[in-house]
């Protein structure tokens, strides 16, 4: 009885030698293309939401500094 292997799909192959010879069905590889792809922009689209929080970050204790400054120099004014 042959041995198979059982890939992410569901799908059965056989372990022998020949089975490095069979090509995966056209659906099988533009499903996998399709995914990769969708990975991709994930990480794009992560990388590109950590530079924009990064730099909200930087925004925000810039103005919280200057914020802390004019109130600072109000104060000494008004003394």
């Amino acid at each position: 009885r042959a041995r198979h292997s059982v890939d992410a799909l569901g799908h059965a192959a056989p372990l022998h030698a020949a089975a490095a010879a069979v090509k995966p069905c056209p659906l099988c590889f533009q499903r996998l293309h399709s995914g990769v792809l969708r990975d991709l922009e994930r990480q794009n689209l992560k990388r590109e939401n950590i530079r924009l929080l990064e730099e909200q970050i930087a925004l925000t204790k810039r103005l919280t500094e200057e914020r802390e400054k004019m109130l600072a120099e109000k104060g000494s004014q008004q003394s």
